[in-house]
């Protein structure tokens, strides 16, 4: 099972579109997917049209096993499952912190799920925290939105220093580019910045487009709804770069 974790620091970036897309595109190409809604947002959760068991709480998910195959939820897709958010999830840090090995719960969790998908995706609460180290600890690969401006530049920078800092490797890190819009000076010039500096910044650029916003409107993926878009062909690439570098 290949983990796979959208993160960022800032909100706002396109994360849990992106989420909820590649989630969507890794089922439909035939592989048996998790989405793991860790936002105590739970947007993804609401995008699927699903609600959380009224039992199930943070307590519950920190304990896994039984608690987590009871709460994984289907989707009305092949192929996809959820494992809902719930707002008690804001209290996760301290449930966490309560444990020993704390920052390596998450990775135990979720090895236990490692016979029943291909793929996990994790939407990710932004901010730097005890989830979060979790989540590098547990994720294989950690996909970075970025809006190419120079405030999304210096938190990026920011969250290299931290792995730098945590001894966590780095080379789990792929950046994309979101809400692009390439009519933009600022954005043209950062993207060729960050492109010349290296790094694993992808290719695939996720547009600023209408069809994505409107998701909260019509609660599917974009590929369901709007199929032959400019998003869902970016999706689609995205989807691409991330199949063959999690397949090395």
């Amino acid at each position: 099972m290949k983990k796979i974790a959208i993160y960022s620091m800032k909100g706002g970036v396109g994360k849990t579109a992106a989420c909820v897309n590649l989630a969507y595109l890794a089922s439909a190409d035939g592989f048996n997917t998790l989405l793991c809604d860790l936002d105590p947002q739970g947007a993804s959760t609401y995008y699927f049209r699903i609600r959380a068991s009224k039992n199930f709480n943070t307590n519950k998910f920190i304990k896994g096993g039984k608690y987590i195959d009871k709460n994984i939820k289907g989707t009305d897709f092949p192929n996809l499952d959820l494992l809902p958010s719930k707002l008690s999830y804001r209290n996760l840090d301290l449930a966490l912190d309560a444990l020993k090995n704390s920052k390596k719960r998450l990775k135990q969790i979720l090895s236990e799920l490692e016979d029943d998908y291909d793929y996990l995706f994790m939407d990710c609460p932004p901010g730097i925290s005890l989830v979060s180290e979790n989540v590098f600890n547990a994720a294989d690969l950690i996909l970075v939105p970025l809006i190419p401006t120079t405030l999304s530049e210096l938190t990026y920078e920011k969250l290299l220093k931290f792995f730098e800092k945590n001894d966590i490797n780095p080379k789990k890190i792929h950046t994309f580019f979101s809400m692009v819009e390439s009519r933009k000076t600022l954005h043209r010039e950062t993207m060729d910045k960050l492109a010349r500096e290296g790094g694993n910044i992808l290719e695939s650029q996720i547009p600023y487009r209408s069809d994505i916003e409107k998701m909260g409107i019509y609660r599917e993926p974009v590929p369901v709804t709007s199929p032959h878009s400019d998003s869902t062909q970016a999706y689609n690439k995205l989807w691409d770069e991330i199949k063959a570098i999690s397949n090395h």
